[in-house]
């Protein structure tokens, strides 16, 4: 997916606040399978109307999805615009540069520290 940069600037403005970034981040590590609403509100500490409004931008944005099934919603990552986003900050990398900066151009999951997985 090529991102253009009026939804970059979504994209990026919509994770920049703590509540949407920690959502987001949740939904990536649960992988397309994604969580109901009220699985992610327990998990980050917010009530149903404030949850609403941060899900409700991070869809605006193009950075998660809705499913219903039966009486409840799903959200889940769009991985194809998590990876369109990397891609388009990256793309001209080391670009005028020689090939030494090559390495340093690829993108790196963050180390993170071991923590325990929550059963959803």
């Amino acid at each position: 997916m090529t991102m253009k940069a009026p939804l970059v600037i979504a994209a990026l403005g919509a994770l920049a606040h703590e509540h949407r970034l920690a959502i987001y981040r949740l939904l990536i590590e649960r992988g397309p399978e994604g969580l109901s609403a009220g699985t992610i509100g327990e998990r980050v500490g917010l009530l149903p109307s404030s949850l609403t409004f941060h899900l409700q931008n991070l869809q605006r944005a193009g950075l998660i999805a809705q499913r219903r099934i039966s009486r409840q919603l799903i959200y889940s990552a769009d991985f194809g615009a998590m990876n369109g986003l990397i891609g388009y900050l990256t793309e001209n990398c080391c670009g005028q540069s020689d090939s030494q900066c090559t390495a340093a151009c690829k993108p790196v999951a963050a180390k993170v520290r071991n923590k325990p997985r929550r059963a959803a």
